[in-house]
């Protein structure tokens, strides 16, 4: 392949995603903050679905002076289009009890399958006295329609956190309970 060609399909490769940049995130996170407040729904508690979710969480806690955050670890990736049959809740699982008839906001970066927000959802429901979902993405096939969402997408998301390789590799992450 020639340099020229080569440039081609890197370039039509980058065109077939969506590419957000720190810069971007920041404007898509105010403006998702702002369909969330013109809405007039007020969340005791943000919680993130980590990884990409702890990003959205965090910049929407301080855009809707929301101060109780909570995580929720869900593994559901493997690797680039490699995804476990089901998504999996990692320890330490939030203690429903703290969500008890709270309004809750689960952020994350993406519903792709929805099948991770609808994981946190379903753990939600009944215990909570709202839950709603907030994500920068969202795609056409989610099982979960998310109540705000900053932008809908069919394409691959390359995420400022996750577009580059790890500084360090590390094996046997998923911790045991």
């Amino acid at each position: 392949m020639t340099d020229r060609n080569h440039h081609t399909a890197m370039t039509t490769a980058a065109e077939d995603r969506e590419n957000l940049t720190y810069p971007l995130f920041g404007q898509a996170v105010r403006e998702l903050a702002q369909t969330v407040a013109d809405d007039g729904f007020e969340p005791d508690i943000i919680l993130s679905i980590a990884r990409g979710g702890l990003f959205v969480a965090g910049a929407l806690g301080y855009a809707l002076d929301v101060k109780n955050l909570h995580v929720m670890n869900v593994e559901f990736y493997a690797g680039v289009g490699e995804t476990l049959d089901m998504p999996v809740m990692l320890p330490p699982v939030p203690n429903v009890v703290d969500l008890s008839e709270k309004k809750v906001l689960v952020a994350d970066d993406v519903a792709d399958t929805g099948k991770t927000l609808k994981l946190v959802h379903d753990f939600c429901a009944g215990h909570v006295a709202d839950v709603r979902c907030a994500v920068i993405y969202e795609k056409p096939q989610s099982l979960v329609k998310c109540e705000y969402v900053w932008k809908r997408t069919d394409r691959w998301i390359n995420f400022p956190w996750s577009v580059e390789p790890p500084v360090v590799r590390r094996a046997g992450q998923v911790l045991d309970a």
